[in-house]
């Protein structure tokens, strides 16, 4: 079986926010499968997916923190400034973590672990609503 959808998360602020429970809400077909695979790809250039702690909020504002450092807005050798001084960083970051996830689905559930959750890092001060593709391929 395969199954394809498209949602919106609604818009954040900038940093990492575990959005698990909302990709669970707008895929009520994961019930439904038994084994399979659920492949996430954002389609964004300046948000990413990824998956990490999921109980100390402090872990998501550390990410955020130390993608901020490592990835400075202004940096005098970015060409590409005129969409604003987050934009560039929020590519370089984009491309660092990646645009998409997989996981494993197990009984009807996401098979993650007991501390994994499903983060969106918003790597822009101003965004708006992030699309998501989601595939499905199980049984």
């Amino acid at each position: 079986m395969w199954i394809q959808k498209k949602f919106q998360l609604p818009a954040f602020r900038r940093g990492f926010h575990l959005v698990t429970d909302e990709i669970e809400q707008q895929i009520p077909e994961l019930k439904d499968v038994s084994v399979g695979i659920l492949h996430l790809f954002v389609q964004h250039t300046s948000a990413s997916l990824t998956i990490n702690e999921n109980a100390d909020p402090t872990v998501r504002s550390d990410m955020e923190a130390h993608f901020n450092k490592s990835v400075p807005e202004n940096a005098p050798y970015y060409q590409h400034t005129y969409e604003g001084a987050d934009d560039m960083p929020a590519h370089i970051k984009c491309s660092t973590l990646g645009c998409s996830l997989s996981v494993p689905i197990s009984n009807g559930e996401l098979a993650l672990g007991i501390w994994q959750g499903i983060y969106l890092a918003e790597h822009r001060n101003h965004a708006g609503q992030r699309q998501i593709v989601a595939t499905i391929q199980g049984e």
